[in-house]
Parts: C-alpha cells; sequence; structure tokens
C-alpha cells in the first residue's frame, strides 16, 4: 500500500503549569497517496493538535510519525519547516491572507520562503487560474468576497504542488452555496492532481463527501472509525 501518511501511537501531551492535558493519546492510522479524508470530532477532541502535528507545525511527545516515508517525529524546527514547504498546503477558516499584498503577492509566498525566483510569478497566475481567479489576480483582500479569498488561500496552498492539502474547516466562514464550490473545487483538485486531501471539519455534509471519516473523541480515535467509508461525491 502506498501511504503517504502512517502515524504509530501519537501522544501530544501540554503542560499548563502543574497540569498536564493529553491532547492525543495513542492514535495510530494511516492516509493513502490520493485519499479524501474528514476529521471528526467535538471541541477538544483533538482535531486541531492531531492537524498541527499531521501538517509538521508541531511534534508529538511521543510515536512515531512517517510522511511521505520521511520519519517527522524527532526532526527539528528547521528540518519540521523544510518538510512542510515542501509537503504540504494549508488552507484555513480565516484565510489568513496578507492584507497588503495582491492576490498573486500571497500566491507567490510559499515560493518566496522556498527560496525560488525562476517562474514563480507564472507558476502563481497558473495557481490562480487553476481556481478561477486569473482576473483578479492583482486584487487585495478587501476588493475580494469571502469566496474568492478562500480561493486565493487554496492557489496558494498548491502552487508548490504538495504531496498534501490540509484543510481547517475550509467553508466555515462562507454561505452554504460559496461553501458548496469551494468543497467542489478542493474535490477537483484531488480527482486532477491526485494531491491527498484531509479535512478538519463539524459539518457532517462536507464529511459526507469525503472516502472515509476518522473520528476523535478526548483524544482518543474511535473504535471502527477508520472503517467507516463514504462515497466521494467528484
Amino acid at each position: 500500500m502506498d501511504w503517504v501518511i502512517e502515524a504509530r501511537g501519537l501522544t501530544k501531551t501540554y503542560k499548563m503549569g502543574e497540569i498536564e492535558v493529553e491532547a492525543l493519546r495513542d492514535v495510530s492510522f494511516q492516509i493513502e497517496r490520493g485519499e479524501i479524508l474528514a476529521i471528526m470530532g467535538p471541541s477538544g477532541s483533538g482535531k486541531s493538535t492531531l492537524m498541527n502535528t499531521l501538517g509538521c507545525l508541531d511534534r508529538p511527545t511521543s510515536g512515531d510519525y512517517l510522511l511521505d516515508s520521511e520519519a517527522v517525529s524527532n526532526m527539528n524546527d528547521d528540518q519540521l519547516a523544510s518538510i512542510r514547504n515542501r509537503k504540504v498546503g494549508f488552507v484555513f477558516q480565516s484565510f489568513n491572507l496578507l492584507p497588503r499584498m495582491t492576490a498573486i503577492g500571497n500566491v507567490e509566498l510559499p515560493l518566496r520562503y522556498a527560496g525560488l525566483t525562476e517562474d514563480r510569478r507564472e507558476r502563481a497566475i497558473q495557481a490562480l487560474e487553476a481556481v478561477g481567479l486569473k482576473d483578479r489576480m492583482t486584487h487585495r483582500p478587501y476588493e475580494l468576497s469571502g469566496g474568492q479569498q478562500q480561493r486565493v488561500a487554496i492557489a496558494r496552498a498548491i502552487v508548490p504542488n504538495p504531496s498534501i492539502i490540509m484543510a481547517d474547516e475550509p467553508t466555515g466562514n462562507l454561505d452554504s452555496k460559496v461553501g458548496k464550490d469551494i468543497m467542489s473545487l478542493l474535490l477537483n483538485l484531488n480527482r486532477e492532481r491526485g494531491t491527498t486531501l484531509i479535512i478538519v471539519t463539524h459539518d457532517p455534509v462536507i464529511a459526507e463527501q469525503t472516502q472515509r471519516i476518522i473520528r476523535l473523541r478526548d483524544g482518543y480515535l474511535e473504535s471502527n472509525s477508520q472503517e467507516k467509508k463514504v462515497k466521494a461525491k467528484q
């Protein structure tokens, strides 16, 4: 099996003064390359901690994590930043665009951070074209609708050609029609590029469009959650 992610016994403990909070508890699962996966669970279940760990924004307290067969668990901050920039694209609920930069400037950022200069502008234009915003590339975020801002965020996520896109409540700040359009765009990117898509969501309508759902509760992976399969609507 071609696993893009392998998590083995992941545990994450935060210390708050003298109190220890276990955000993840012995979480193990695999994600196949090109899979569309939803992570669900109530508030405080560990969803964000798991996404931060899978996205190389944080390290587990214990356990093993392999991303594209690279052992991530014991990497230092510079190594985490390198693998994150090469392998993962992020889409957030709040868009996280820089307000003073144009759409194309925001999309170019990951390439700037990676130190790329050749074809950087052309790649950013192609990414904006892929999300239907080539005609808005000189607009700043305040000149764009919420749906357009999220499309810019998706273009920024895909411009480095990552193995994985991680989307944290990507339709949470959008109305249902625009949210449906954004979800269709993400599914099309998966189908056309083969990019693995991991979506953290509270919305069962969003989760139903994925191929598999894993559920967390109190930091634990719920029993049998990995076996729940749903048909992707692409």
